[in-house]
């Protein structure tokens, strides 16, 4: 049996790190895109590992000219893509948001996640000789909250994914790919403090109905079922995976 290869977008930390790791057990080999992070990339490459999956680090920045041809031209033959590179970048309301934070969010977190489809889509469709497979964009909750008064831009380049995830979806449902999404909600990673408020886990936890933010496992684990089998015949959807909220 041909094992499958997918490719993660932001792949080295946080939730996409834990998705490599998941699918490694699951049986995949991964191939990882990162930006910067050189250390977190060794860390998470010797994961994958560990977990029983071969492993190929690419690093090229999404937002450089190129950089999406570059990811996909180094990562070779796949079978499935997970989108999910993304960031905040700031916490504050839109009239105090520099305008070049907000260009910066929009084109990460939706002009390059769009590039990467549409590179995914080149690759897997059957339509361009591809062998079919899954595509799995990472949302956020914030799509439908809008998330007033820390990021609405991030919070509409993210409903933006879920239009893509939609219309996609249908756009190559006869080429042998499938398009899905997960929306996570308040999970237990480094973006908080990248963003600049280390705290906010504890600021909004209570605000959810399970009473806890989300491990970046549960996302995982919720795309690796969206990949499977099991999921044969979803696409087109986005499963929110955000503890009630």
């Amino acid at each position: 049996m041909i094992r499958p290869r997918t490719l993660v977008t932001g792949g080295t930390r946080g939730i996409g790190a834990a998705i490599a790791h998941r699918l490694a057990r699951a049986g995949h080999d991964l191939v990882l895109g990162y930006a910067h992070d050189d250390a977190a990339a060794e860390l998470a490459e010797a994961d994958v590992e560990a977990a029983g999956g071969g492993c190929t680090l690419v690093q090229t920045d999404l937002l450089e000219a190129g950089g999406v041809d570059r990811l996909f031209e180094a990562a070779g033959p796949l079978t499935g893509v997970v989108n999910n590179a993304g960031a905040t970048f700031h916490i504050g309301s839109l009239a105090e948001t520099p305008v070049e934070v907000i260009r910066k969010t929009i084109d990460l977190n939706l002009t390059s996640a769009i590039l990467v489809a549409r590179a995914a889509v080149r690759a897997l469709s059957t339509a361009y000789g591809g062998p079919g497979g899954v595509i799995v964009n990472i949302s956020s909750g914030a799509a439908t909250k809008g998330s007033p008064g820390e990021y609405v831009q991030y919070a509409a380049a993210k409903a933006g994914i879920d239009a893509l995830t939609l219309g996609l979806a249908e756009e190559v449902a006869d080429q042998g790919v499938r398009v899905v999404g997960v929306a996570p909600g308040l999970i237990r990673t480094n973006i908080h403090a990248d963003a600049g408020e280390p705290g906010r886990l504890d600021r909004v936890a209570p605000l959810i109905p399970m009473q806890r933010a989300g491990e970046p496992e549960e996302v995982a684990d919720a795309v690796a079922w969206l990949m499977s089998d099991e999921a044969s015949y979803v696409t087109g959807t986005t499963l929110r995976v955000a503890g009630g909220r």
